[in-house]
């Protein structure tokens, strides 16, 4: 019998995983995942399930929702990818990741299949996600696209409700060069009669209206009639102009207020259908949601002199709210610790990023990681300064000799990056 590290190298020795290789890892299709539940009786018929899909926001997101709905009595699954430290982050049930004896019984099951269908790495972590949920007969299971969403492995099942975040740019040399194709790609998550989330207006609405129309389904926007109001530490949420609940999130990045009105917008949904949330089990989940799910990697703080902050948006859009709230957050010089894949033009992040701060410039030790010579190249082109140190960990500690009290190191760029980091 397999230990489950050797069943773990088994899965990234013989299956392509995307986050190591990238394009050459998308399978565009869902033959595989679904020839892979039907040998195990499709276990995605089996349990209730929240879909979740967008460019930025949607791992936010679905911790959130995973965290109200356990905060509300409920035993409640959570898929999402990639992880940052180990495999099993991937898959948890009230914030618990899945035992290691269930990889390694689900990989011994499904060899025979996987070596005859030759499945991705992803599409086989979604039916063991799948198998392990109906199991452990979960109440309700949290389900995060992987990719884009009409092609990607997760939209085998038929959620209860489908919430949809953030469209930007991203992935456009699989989802497409445009905002249009990369929403219509997310939108083809939304299935027949079933009701739709959208956390914000964005200029590719008609595309989501467009949908809906032929899946009768209902769409809400969430901003529409949900703001958030600061109150100093606190936020007030707004419902169609009336105050409603006071907030405390945990998630301090600034782009969690675009993320907070979609979560509220689909917990109110699941209360019209039956499902009995109260306005506690929301106020909890949201100011302890990093505690119930065990979510890493968003502005998170590893120290406090210099402060220093990871966060693992990596997009033109994640960056931009990166920036944002770093501008935002008192500090005397920025010490950067900068990473990035190769498969992405790089160019219109790095036009992003503060120019007066000291870049460390380094590569996660995966195949998809840009060279670090490459990156700072390109980097002094778009007017940064740094040093080259290809090591994540030790360019943290250079930015940690080089850092005042008062200075501020952040670390980030790619979510391999943030994954590397040793105080994580």
């Amino acid at each position: 019998m397999r230990t489950y590290e050797e069943t773990l190298n088994y899965l990234y020795q013989t299956l392509p995983v995307f986050q190591r290789i990238g394009a050459a890892a998308y399978k565009n299709d869902l033959t595989n995942t679904i020839q892979l539940c039907e040998s195990i009786d499709n276990p995605q018929d089996k349990f209730k399930s929240i879909h979740v899909a967008g460019t930025n926001g949607k791992g936010s997101s679905s911790h959130m929702l995973a965290a109200i709905l356990q905060s509300a009595g409920y035993k409640t699954g959570l898929y999402t990818s990639p992880h940052l430290k180990e495999f099993t982050e991937r898959i948890k049930i009230n914030g618990k990741e899945i035992v290691q004896q269930a990889v390694v019984d689900f990989v011994n099951e499904l060899q025979p299949l996987m070596e005859e269908i030759q499945p991705s790495f992803f599409e086989a972590t979604v039916a063991m996600a799948f198998q392990y949920f109906a199991n452990e007969k979960v109440d309700i299971a949290v389900i995060e696209v992987g990719l884009g969403g009409r092609l990607d492995s997760t939209n085998i099942i038929s959620p209860e409700l489908c919430l949809i975040t953030n469209i930007s740019f991203d992935h456009k040399n699989l989802l497409g060069d445009t905002l249009e194709k990369i929403a219509f790609e997310k939108a083809g998550i939304i299935k027949k009669n079933i009701p739709v989330v959208i956390s914000e207006r964005q200029i590719v609405q008609n595309v989501f209206i467009d949908k809906t129309k032929t899946t009768n389904s209902v769409i809400v926007f969430a901003s529409d009639y949900i703001q958030l109001k600061n109150d100093g530490q606190e936020f007030i949420a707004i419902v169609d102009h009336k105050e409603w609940l006071r907030l405390n999130p945990e998630l301090k990045g600034n782009y969690q207020q675009k993320n907070i009105p979609g979560v509220l917008a689909s917990v109110l949904a699941l209360r019209k259908i039956g499902y009995d949330i109260s306005d506690e089990a929301i106020q909890k989940g949201i100011s302890n949601v990093i505690g119930i799910t065990g979510l890493k990697g968003r502005w998170q703080k590893l120290r406090e002199h210099p402060l220093t902050i990871c966060d693992t948006g990596h997009n033109v859009d994640g960056i931009k709210e990166v920036v944002s709230q770093i501008k935002t957050t008192p500090h005397t010089h920025l010490h950067f610790v900068f990473g990035a894949v190769n498969d992405k033009d790089i160019s219109d992040v790095l036009s992003l990023l503060p120019k007066e701060a000291s870049y460390y410039f380094c590569q996660a030790k995966i195949p998809r990681a840009l060279n670090a010579v490459l990156l700072a190249a390109e980097a002094e082109r778009m007017g940064l300064q740094g040093i080259i140190i290809p090591d994540v960990n030790e360019a943290y500690k250079e930015a940690l000799k080089n850092a005042a009290a008062d200075d501020m190191i952040f670390i980030g760029g790619s979510t391999f990056v943030v994954g590397e980091i040793n105080e994580l």
